[in-house]
């Protein structure tokens, strides 16, 4: 069975006259055992901790995020909770605040990593750590996006959701993680050039959003549009000489086709 797992697509609104978003994104190191030197977006497996229902919550609650990612509550809590656990491990970003209200500021002190490293060797869960902070997760700072499953032929397989945020004030995205070896904010537009180059790798889940990301004039309007959480599960299918993934995408109602091997 495949692995739930959450990502979460990191914005910024660009500075200058040309609009648009800045997405962050991690290469991941050529070691990994899944997806090497693929361009994503922070993310990672559940953990059986992210299931504490003593983790301090505000915003939507996980009945209703059920009802958002089409899943039933237990599973609906446990992403939201994996989706910011791994955003603040991969790139020290923490969508959490004081109260309903609020948002951390500045979370690059010694104080914040040696709790962010303490998250990754799992001596400390999220709900742990904000308790002990006097703080509650922000689950109203996410937005669904998509909802993707690995193809079958795959060995390591994951039941994926994909979510969305603004990078909140005062923080920093940063490149401390040692599943990548560059991770910074980017472009969509010149990534997908370079997509389309074959300097940069993407696996399709990725390639969609990243097409989303660069047509969205704003972060405010990205985060407004409507998602389509129907799975997708990419198929390998022959086409003349070339193999590429065919999925069908459920805002068009029409096949799609990615860039096979």
């Amino acid at each position: 069975m495949p692995r739930s797992a959450a990502t979460v697509m990191i914005l910024r609104d660009r500075q200058g006259a040309s609009g648009g978003c800045d997405v962050f994104m991690l290469r991941r190191s050529s070691t990994m055992e899944f997806a090497p030197r693929m361009m994503v977006f922070p993310g990672g497996g559940v953990d059986r901790r992210d299931a504490d229902p003593s983790l301090p919550w505000a915003g939507p609650s996980p009945a209703e995020w059920g009802r958002l990612l089409v899943a039933d509550e237990a599973t609906a809590r446990e992403l939201v909770v994996a989706a910011v656990r791994e955003v603040f491990e991969e790139c020290g970003v923490l969508l959490a605040g004081p109260d309903a209200n609020t948002v951390v500021g500045d979370v690059s002190s010694p104080a914040w990593q040696a709790a962010r490293q303490a998250l990754l060797s799992r001596e400390l869960s999220l709900a742990q750590m904000l308790i002990g902070r006097g703080l509650v997760l922000r689950s109203d700072l996410l937005r669904a996006r998509a909802h993707w499953i690995t193809p079958e032929f795959e060995p390591k397989r994951y039941d994926t959701r994909f979510f969305a945020a603004l990078l909140p004030a005062g923080q920093i995205a940063d490149d401390q993680t040692s599943e990548a070896d560059h991770a910074d904010w980017t472009d969509p537009v010149r990534l997908l050039q370079d997509y389309a180059s074959g300097s940069a790798l993407m696996l399709p889940p990725t390639v969609v959003c990243v097409e989303q990301v660069a047509a969205a004039a704003s972060v405010a309007e990205f985060l407004a549009t409507d998602a389509h959480m129907a799975p997708i599960t990419p198929v390998l299918t022959r086409t003349g000489d070339a193999v590429v993934f065919r999925c069908t995408l459920p805002w068009s109602g029409r096949p799609g086709w990615l860039a096979g091997q």
